[in-house]
């Protein structure tokens, strides 16, 4: 199984999501900002550093909104959804195609990778 962290990051009413390049795995889905949880890293110290190697901000990462574990043709990730908050930094685009705010009316407009369907459900349920 692979430990994959990622951020929930509001601004205001709205919350970020990233489209993933095409050449990638799951190529041009929306997905949350975040990665694989390397050897000897805990979540939280792997979401920041995610953050700032795709976007290029410093973030606080607050307590877990969510976990899923989520079954691909070529891997299982374990992935844990943190709330998260900007603290230094304007998102830029270096690892994904797009950067969106959205709110939760908009989330049916985007196509999401599979393992973010269910937080997703979960986010239109608590803040819709």
């Amino acid at each position: 199984m692979t430990e994959v962290v990622a951020a929930l990051i509001w601004q205001e009413d709205r919350f970020m999501i990233c489209r993933r390049p095409a050449h990638k795995a799951r190529g041009l889905l929306w997905e949350f900002v975040g990665g694989k949880v390397e050897k000897g890293e805990f979540g939280e110290e792997a979401l920041a550093r995610e953050c700032r190697e795709e976007l290029d901000v410093t973030v606080t990462v607050k307590d877990i909104f969510m976990q899923v574990v989520h079954e691909y043709p070529d891997l299982t990730v374990h992935l844990v959804l943190y709330n998260a908050t900007i603290a230094e930094g304007t998102p830029k685009k270096l690892e994904h195609d797009d950067i969106k705010w959205i709110t939760p009316d908009e989330i049916a407009d985007f196509d999401f990778c599979p393992a973010d369907k269910e937080i997703l459900a979960e986010i239109i349920r608590r803040y819709r």
